[in-house]
């Protein structure tokens, strides 16, 4: 069956009895030119051993399959996991019928995969590419399908109205790149929204694991509060460092921050060294 032809895939699903289910986020892509593009954008070669989230039919397995890659694929339909195990039966193939959000990521990594490429679920896809990307043994890149304002908030820098806590932790372990816009017309059934093609590329972090942790609590309680200036937001963090108005001005003053800024207007690198500065002065 070719899986980018809209009629032969239709006729799958009415021979099968297979209803695709949005609350499963089952848009299949079928545009020939965008599987490509990923395929290209992931860079994906002979031996690479792949994680596929959500792979559905299979159009993008099969392609990685065909460059050479290994994969494992994670989908939570057991009827289309069957379906995938039963005609791309190959030992290059790993289908685990699961819930990407419930499969325990300390085994699937061992050993780690060198990327990650799939057409995430758009209800949980944030969800599940923040446990990936977070992971201690994360795939040294990600390029994964995802809805256009989703995409708009991973990449979004200082001071863009998108900017916002997903984006801020992934910048902290990942360079993002919007590589291309995806139209609503390559997937079948048609979703409501359209699509952007992301890849996020690993560099070493800036911080220590207790950091990570300061950096993690003190950005989830700044964009809960995100109209709130920093100066009022860290007054009331997790882990107060005192109302003292000049004690904040010191704190401002050696990482560079203006008290009056908001959450969104703060760069990566600023947000680092507030957590380096706070870590430090939670030990002294």
């Amino acid at each position: 069956m070719n899986l980018t032809s809209p009629s032969q895939v239709k006729a799958w699903c009415i021979e099968n009895g297979f209803h695709p289910s949005r609350a499963l986020g089952q848009n299949f892509l079928i545009d020939r030119n965008v599987l490509e593009a990923i395929v290209a954008a992931a860079r994906v070669g002979e031996g690479h051993r792949v994680l596929e989230i959500g792979p559905g039919l299979g159009v993008l397995t099969e392609a990685l399959l065909h460059a050479g890659a290994s994969v494992t694929a994670i989908e939570k339909d057991a009827r289309l996991a069957a379906r995938l195990t039963e005609t791309l039966a190959c030992p290059a193939l790993r289908v685990v019928a699961a819930d990407a959000l419930e499969v325990p990521l300390d085994g699937l990594f061992a050993p780690p995969f060198d990327c990650c490429v799939s057409n995430l679920p758009y209800s949980v896809g944030t969800r599940i590419l923040l446990d990936i990307a977070r992971h201690p043994s994360a795939p040294r890149s990600l390029t994964v399908l995802v809805q256009t304002e989703v995409a708009a908030r991973f990449a979004a820098q200082a001071g863009d109205a998108e900017r916002g806590q997903a984006g801020v932790w992934l910048q902290l372990d990942y360079d993002v790149t919007v590589v291309r816009a995806v139209k609503a017309s390559c997937f079948w059934p048609r979703p409501e929204v359209g699509s952007a093609l992301v890849r996020l590329d690993r560099r070493p972090c800036p911080l220590s694991a207790v950091e990570r942790r300061v950096f993690e609590s003190l950005t989830r309680h700044a964009f809960m509060h995100r109209r709130k200036q920093m100066r009022a937001v860290l007054r009331k963090v997790p882990a107060p460092i005192g109302q003292d108005d000049e004690e904040l001005a010191r704190i401002f003053g050696a990482v560079g921050i203006d008290a009056h800024d908001r959450p969104e207007m703060l760069s990566n690198a600023q947000w680092a060294a507030l957590t380096v500065e706070l870590a430090q002065r939670s030990q002294a």
